[in-house]
């Protein structure tokens, strides 16, 4: 059996304001294995945003255990735990998160400006066109965020994800900011990568949206109440092509 990508044991958060204990993650035990698509669902308060940040390596457990490809979190100094997220994670965030003058490739680019061995500029460039050319939009590569749709936005922030080859993509609401058409779009480029072998965790409140992952964890009040395979998967293609066909009968009529 593989290492698992992530692993929690018995995973605890509690955040103290003023005189207020809030137990934001009460005890959570879950694995994620490589190439896995996992949605992780839940209301707000529900503590799925703690978990998320925790696995992105921005948080600590305040108890219980969390591995990162086999490598304990919890042991690790503040520049430990940059250059392993760094290395192990991509993130793509509901709002792109582009630098605004930068072209697509600059914004690609950018990751692996902070990797330790430094990467020749050369090498640079050519990882991010690549990471461009897998979500499609290498044609766009030297055009900024404002020449660029929300949907072409969220693919650049996919490549800048991808740059660094992580073990795991992070994306929180990546669709959230999006038509509907665009979001079915980016979940294709989701199920493309995760056919590929790359390990997708995915925070959404969309029922709709996490039927493309292949397994939903749902959180409330701190806890995973539900764990379970996706039933009646649905895929991205399939979907755009039944929206084709109902626009076209709209039109008709």
């Amino acid at each position: 059996m593989s290492v698992p990508v992530i692993q929690l044991e018995d995973f605890r958060k509690t955040y103290i304001t003023g005189e207020v204990e809030v137990k934001a993650v009460r005890g959570v035990t879950l694995s994620i294995h490589p190439g896995e698509f996992v949605a992780i669902m839940g209301a707000s308060g529900s503590g799925k945003s703690t978990m998320m940040n925790t696995l992105g390596c921005l948080d600590r457990p305040t108890s219980g255990m969390f591995l990162l490809d086999g490598v304990n979190v919890g042991s690790l100094n503040r520049d430990e735990l940059a250059d392993l997220r760094n290395r192990k994670i991509g993130f793509v965030f509901q709002g792109f998160n582009l630098l605004a003058r930068t072209s697509a490739v600059e914004n690609v680019e950018l990751p692996m400006l902070y990797t330790r061995p430094p990467v020749p500029a050369a090498e640079q460039r050519d990882r991010a066109l690549k990471a461009l050319e897998l979500v499609g939009l290498a044609q766009r590569y030297d055009h900024t965020p404002s020449q660029l749709s929300g949907g072409q936005q969220q693919r650049v922030a996919i490549a800048r994800g991808l740059v660094n080859r992580p073990k795991l993509l992070l994306a929180d609401e990546p669709t959230g900011n999006l038509d509907s058409r665009t979001s079915i779009e980016i979940m294709g480029i989701f199920q493309q990568l995760n056919e590929q072998g790359i390990t997708i965790v995915m925070v959404t409140h969309e029922l709709d949206i996490a039927r493309y992952c292949r397994r939903v964890v749902v959180m409330r009040d701190g806890l995973v109440r539900s764990d379970e395979a996706v039933k009646d998967r649905f895929i991205a293609s399939e979907e755009l092509a039944k929206l084709d066909a109902e626009q076209k009968a709209v039109q008709l009529h």
